[in-house]
């Protein structure tokens, strides 16, 4: 039978499938998660963070090697971690894959089934935990002296979103019976665009970027997860649209809904399509 996902049909009897992205998008904003998953009205997309992706390609390739031998990578032995190692799975490829829901679990309470692509498992074999990887990309400032490349940390609003996203891979790890962490690990690439003379290799058509690598723990807590999946079955059943988020966005958390505030202005000036 066919999957059911895209467009919400409370008449499919297959369990409509979330991703871990559309829990964020309906934590952001119902009222436009319920007009994309009820209505299928699409919005514009963000273009593809390519060099983000690639970093997550090649840090998964530096741990695969030792997910193969079963050995704690020197990363993880040099931050204290030698007692981890990558965890190995016959079906660890189809978690990795977003695109197709990843690793997922079925969620009998509302009848969903809850997915996402995870980007690395690290296994304890001191007392058979798995703890959750995310792999991070960015580019940042010099710190105050002007010495280094400012240090990372999960502070912020919109790494809110971040922790969140930890929060679920844990959640659905425990549905499907692992023994999970609280304990997670970012692995932060930070690339150095203050501190390197270039990127051009001499007279080759090659370069190099020189990131700086830094592992960020973070605590866990996946109480929240039952009830914000409860509430999207709920909005998908819902015949009005909800209200638009008042605050959440900008880079402070504090301002409305893009949308909303886009159609309050078009409503404003009598535009209707």
């Amino acid at each position: 039978m066919a999957r059911h996902r895209g467009t919400f049909k409370p008449e499919h009897s297959e369990p409509y499938e979330i991703s871990r992205s559309q829990i964020e998008k309906f934590t952001q904003c119902p009222a436009c998660f319920w007009m994309n998953r009820v209505k299928g009205i699409k919005f514009p997309g963000m273009p593809g963070f390519l060099l983000n992706s690639a970093t997550d390609t090649l840090l998964k390739k530096d741990f695969d090697v030792y997910r193969k031998m079963q050995q704690p990578h020197p990363f993880m032995v040099s931050h204290g971690l030698e007692h981890l190692v990558p965890f190995e799975h016959e079906d660890f490829e189809l978690w990795t894959k977003a695109l197709q829901l990843g690793y997922r679990t079925y969620h009998k309470a509302s009848d969903l089934i809850i997915g996402g692509g995870l980007d690395d498992v690290w296994h304890n074999r001191e007392n058979n935990e798995l703890h959750i990887v995310d792999y991070k990309s960015t580019a940042g400032k010099r710190n105050q002296e002007l010495t280094a490349l400012e240090s990372i940390n999960l502070d912020g609003h919109y790494k809110n979103a971040y922790k969140r996203q930890m929060d679920i891979y844990q959640w659905i790890m425990r549905q499907n019976n692992f023994k999970v962490s609280n304990i997670g690990y970012f692995v932060y690439v930070n690339g150095d665009q203050h501190f390197s003379d270039g990127m051009l290799l001499g007279n080759t058509d090659n370069a190099n970027m020189r990131f700086d690598v830094q592992l960020i723990e973070y605590e866990g807590n996946d109480s929240w997860v039952e009830d914000k999946i409860l509430q999207i079955k709920d909005c998908l059943y819902q015949d009005e649209c909800p209200d638009h988020s008042r605050t959440g966005f900008g880079p402070k958390g504090d301002k409305q809904c893009e949308y909303s505030k886009l159609f309050e202005s078009m409503r404003d000036h009598q535009i209707v399509f």
